[in-house]
């Protein structure tokens, strides 16, 4: 699919899309930030990442149903203003306020981002044409990344050797807070409102309980597999086993990137429809088990950088086949209420991982991956049986 072939309102929520990619490096700076002022591995596994899932997960759930019937757009506005205000409080986190900043914005920011699942995924769902969904997130994953690509060496260098102390990562958080007044703006602008009309399923759509509970299997084993190596496992050991800054961090995420891209292109290789999609997916399981595998065994960070972006290679091969698999057992009237559900299930899950993957760091920096690493492999040979079976 051509860029020229994208309809008007899913090219502008791509461009959305792109436009907030540099702000995704406060999800690196963050852990670090926390780290870099005295918190443990074990108490950020802990406190900041699992103590604030667990208000979520019924909020989640409950915030789907209620955009079934409200405008979608309006809920993608009130993220963009729910992290800006997270942003601002990690930003003004000093002196004795600093631990009640810290994890206020952090439960606003876990607000924002229990919205993300049943908002973002219903958008698309329903804004994507349906008949295009496998061409149309390569598309997707490619802007956003092309943006990653330009923003983050520049950042990760002045962050890791320039202005590498706690301050200067408040005001980091302070800038990317104050940018979602672009950002909303934005959305307000040219996006197009999604209601309760825009949603109706198209004629003949039937409701496939088997392979849903299929999706929901693979779905186990995908949010215990990367939910057991968390971003906060990789800051650890590069920073502080390895001894290398933010800089050496963007690095790896460029390099995923780069990779990224490459497998949007291998993506529109692969057959659609039959078994092409489940295979893809497989493939991509097993890339990630290989990343995962080598992690385990405590790598010097050139093989990280490497590794990171083979993992990242299957994750953009098998994405868009997923998100089409998903899409398509899914009826549009209830989309916010489906992708809730999942979502609230991902957290239930959720709730042991993090204090599970700081647990094992405590232990040994890079065992976490080794838990990880099963979780892979059952996934990509789930996806071959049940290849085999359609």
């Amino acid at each position: 699919m051509r860029w020229s072939e994208i309809p008007k309102e899913a090219k502008a929520y791509m461009i959305y899309h792109t436009l907030i990619a540099p702000g995704l490096i406060v999800w690196i700076l963050f852990p670090l930030y926390l780290m870099k002022t005295g918190y443990s591995i074990l108490e950020v596994g802990g406190a900041f990442f699992t103590v604030v899932n667990i208000a979520s997960i019924p909020l989640t759930y409950f915030f789907g149903r209620l955009f079934n019937r409200w405008d979608i757009k309006k809920g993608l506005i009130a993220i963009d203003i729910l992290d800006g205000i997270a942003y601002v409080m990690y930003g003004l986190a000093k002196g004795a306020i600093a631990p009640l900043m810290l994890f206020g914005g952090k439960l606003i920011d876990k607000l924002s981002t229990l919205l993300y699942p049943p908002l973002y995924q219903a958008y698309e769902q329903i804004i994507y044409p349906e008949d295009k969904y496998e061409e149309i997130f390569a598309w997707h994953l490619r802007l956003p990344e092309i943006a990653t690509l330009v923003s983050f060496p520049i950042m990760g260098y002045l962050l890791g050797y320039v202005y590498n102390k706690p301050e200067h990562y408040r005001l980091t958080f302070l800038f990317f807070g104050l940018f979602s007044v672009v950002t909303v703006t934005y959305l307000w602008l040219f996006l197009p409102s999604v209601g309760k009309e825009e949603r109706i399923s198209s004629e003949g759509f039937t409701f496939k309980a088997g392979e849903f509970k299929r999706l929901l299997a693979f779905e186990t084993l995908l949010t215990l597999a990367w939910g057991l190596a968390p971003e906060f496992i990789l800051i650890n050991y590069v920073v502080f086993v390895l001894h290398k800054t933010v800089f050496e961090l963007t690095l790896i995420t460029v390099a995923s990137s780069l990779m990224r891209i490459a497998g949007t292109y291998a993506s529109e290789r692969v057959p659609k429809g039959g078994r092409g999609g489940f295979h893809a997916i497989a493939i991509g399981m097993f890339l990630n088990a290989v990343y995962a595998l080598i992690m385990a065994l405590a790598p010097p960070f050139w093989l990280v950088l490497v590794v990171y972006a083979i993992g990242d290679f299957g994750n953009a091969l098998w994405f868009p086949f997923y998100r089409s698999w998903l899409f398509k057992l899914i009826p549009k009237e209830k989309t916010t209420e489906f992708h809730a559900a999942l979502s609230s299930y991902r957290k239930v899950l959720g709730l042991i991982t993090p204090i599970m993957a700081g647990f094992l760091a405590s232990v040994h920096p890079t065992l976490p991956y080794g838990a990880s690493l099963a979780g892979f492999i059952a996934a990509g040979l789930f996806l071959l049986w049940i290849a085999k079976k359609s």
